[in-house]
């Protein structure tokens, strides 16, 4: 059963290579990338059935015995994301094929999609898995190599300059993230989180202090909490939209994935995080007002998902059982959602051949399977019962009112004012998009495009995968009772981390 743990890390890493080696055969390549996708969701839920059962399952590489050793280790928060994760990543590669964009390129050489790609899916698994800093560092750094290929595969001006950006800002926080592991190894002799969840405990409150701000800051720039988002908005609507929806499901995700991680397993709180709440009430404000001042449709998504870190922010904030619950349901809703949102987006970039809402109009006519797509996982977004947007932000408000101190009240406050702006912003696209009369796009369309933009007709995977992650979304709601109480013992575990340290320093699985 160990061995499955590395399954989603190695699995793609081999496939990558076979997959450019055999570069020149699309069929192949194709196949490849969904078998090992699939295989990875059918992983995963064999990973949190008996991670729900049993405990965390620890995989010690090389069979060094940790904290010496390399642990790999899927808890239940752990596989839960896994699980979402590869779900979401094998409906974008499906989108990607019926855009074509995973063959651009291939009339010259062999197509890079599909490597990188898969790159991509196993730094996600690997920052997840990991049970040390170094190679969460490592997984971070798989997946700005990979995306960063994938931002700029069709190298225009705009691209690049964006792909720049993002890359910068990356590799300054790559940087910052060495540093705090160096400062972390030199302070306490390991970087195995589950030993630090114990010597950490025993260095002088100052430098426990030092080294958990730094922390925030890393996994901050990598979350793009404000008022370190500024790359996002600027990086992710250039990239076509299933490259697009996978960083936004994803990347972002897996900051926030870390930041809980270390902050509930290694530096601990004893009551609810003041500086959090701060972070988490300035986020969802300025990510949604940010959202309203947009006309470019993946402009203004992306300040939205950047408002919403916020939700997941404050769960951590509140720093108690029901707060790390409603962070856990959230994160599991969120992912679906964006990457749900950016697709439709491209579906609807098909058809009108633009992001500026101000030359759409009268989609609701024209395409109404279109139509119905946007609107479930908008009225998600915005947490319109009964969807899992409700769903998970109730979770978090009586959090935040039981948490019964002034900040948590305030930030409550704030984030149904958020939950109402984010309405309006979807309002917009809405009444922009889908009322009104047709608009014709501007300029004719290039066949040979890998977006085919403006041609008003869309292909079956993109319209079937994006109607998949939207019944996902729905299921979500539908699920909601048995995921609330796998979110609950996850956040339980995180909460109190004896489980995972034995499991971890123990050398082997157990609960």
């Amino acid at each position: 059963m160990t061995a499955l743990v590395a399954v989603p890390v190695l699995l793609p890493l081999l496939a990558a290579g076979l997959s450019l080696a055999l570069g020149r055969f699309a069929d192949v390549q194709r196949a490849i990338g969904l078998v090992v996708l699939g295989w990875i969701i059918v992983n995963a839920v064999i990973l949190l059935l008996v991670a729900d059962r049993t405990g965390p399952i620890v995989l010690q590489l090389g069979d060094w015995a940790a904290p010496a050793g390399i642990s790999l280790v899927a808890d239940r928060l752990s596989s839960l994301l896994l699980l979402v994760s590869a779900l979401v990543t094998f409906a974008v590669l499906v989108y990607s094929i019926g855009q074509r964009i995973t063959d651009y390129g291939r009339g010259v050489s062999s197509t890079t999609f599909h490597p990188m790609y898969l790159v991509l899916c196993s730094g996600v698994s690997l920052a997840y898995l990991t049970g040390d800093l170094f190679n969460l560092f490592v997984a971070f750094e798989l997946m700005l190599s990979s995306s960063y290929v994938l931002i700029t595969r069709r190298s225009t001006a705009e691209r690049i300059r964006a792909g720049m950006t993002y890359v910068i800002v990356s590799l300054v926080s790559s940087l910052l993230f060495i540093t705090m592991i160096a400062l972390v190894y030199a302070s306490t002799g390991t970087v195995n989180m589950a030993d630090l969840g114990v010597k950490v405990a025993a260095l002088p409150e100052g430098l426990q202090t030092a080294l958990g701000l730094l922390v925030v800051i890393v996994f901050g720039v990598k979350s793009a909490m404000v008022p370190l988002h500024f790359w996002l908005p600027d990086s992710y609507p250039t990239a076509p939209a299933p490259v697009t929806a996978v960083f936004a499901g994803l990347l972002t995700k897996v900051g926030v994935y870390a930041l809980i991680r270390t902050q509930t397993l290694v530096f601990t709180h004893e009551a609810s995080w003041y500086l959090m709440l701060g972070i988490a009430l300035t986020t969802m404000i300025i990510g949604a007002l940010g959202a309203l001042a947009q006309n470019d449709l993946n402009r203004m998504l992306s300040f939205l998902l950047v408002s919403h870190i916020g939700y997941m922010l404050f769960g951590l904030g509140v720093y108690d059982g029901a707060g790390l619950t409603g962070v856990i349901l959230y994160v599991v809703h969120h992912i679906t959602v964006q990457a749900t949102l950016f697709l439709v987006s491209g579906l609807i970039t098909r058809h009108t051949g633009t992001v500026a809402l101000s030359r759409m109009g009268g989609l609701s006519k024209a395409a109404p399977l279109i139509a119905v797509l946007f609107a479930v996982p908008a009225l998600t977004l915005a947490g319109v019962p009964p969807f899992s947007g409700f769903i998970a932000k109730l979770a978090l408000l009586q959090a935040g009112v039981n948490a019964g101190t002034w900040a948590a009240y305030v930030v409550t406050g704030g984030a149904v004012l958020t939950s109402l702006l984010t309405l309006y912003a979807m309002a917009r696209v809405w009444t922009r998009a889908f009322w009104g009369q047709v608009k014709a796009p501007e300029g004719d369309p290039d066949p040979q495009d890998e977006l085919v933009v403006g041609t008003g007709t869309t292909s079956k995977p993109m319209v079937l995968a994006t109607g998949v992650l939207v019944a996902a979304s729905v299921m979500i709601a539908v699920l909601a009772g048995p995921l609330a109480d796998v979110s609950a013992r996850a956040a339980e575990d995180l909460m109190h981390g004896e489980a995972y340290r034995t499991a971890v320093l123990g050398g082997g699985s157990g609960g």
